[in-house]
C-alpha cells in the first residue's frame, strides 16, 4: 500500500505551482523566494492568507505591496504579506 499526499500537502503542491506562475517574472520570483522559505511551515489559516492573495490581488497591486512601494489595504496587510515583504528587501 502506497501512502497517499495529505489535503495539507495537496494544496501546499498546488498554491507552489499558482504561486509560481503569476504572470509577471518580478511575482514569479517574490514568490518563489517566500515560497522556497516558508511554504513547508505554514499554518492552515496562512495557506488561506497566501491563497487569498494569489487569487484576489492583481499583479502590480501585490508587487507594489511585497516590495514597500506602497501600504496595503488592511485586509491583505498580514503576517504572509509582511515575510514576502522581509525577503523582497533582504
Amino acid at each position: 500500500m502506497t501512502d497517499t499526499p495529505s489535503d495539507i500537502e495537496m494544496r501546499r503542491k498546488k498554491l507552489l505551482f499558482r504561486g509560481s506562475h503569476r504572470g509577471t517574472k518580478e511575482n514569479d520570483i517574490l514568490m518563489g523566494r517566500f515560497m522556497d522559505k516558508h511554504l513547508a511551515t505554514l499554518t492552515e489559516e496562512q495557506l488561506d492568507t497566501f491563497e487569498t492573495l494569489i487569487n484576489e490581488v492583481p499583479d502590480a497591486d501585490f508587487f507594489k505591496w511585497a516590495t514597500g512601494k506602497e501600504a496595503a489595504p488592511a485586509q491583505y496587510d498580514s503576517d504572509v504579506l509582511r515575510m514576502i515583504r522581509e525577503l523582497s528587501n533582504a
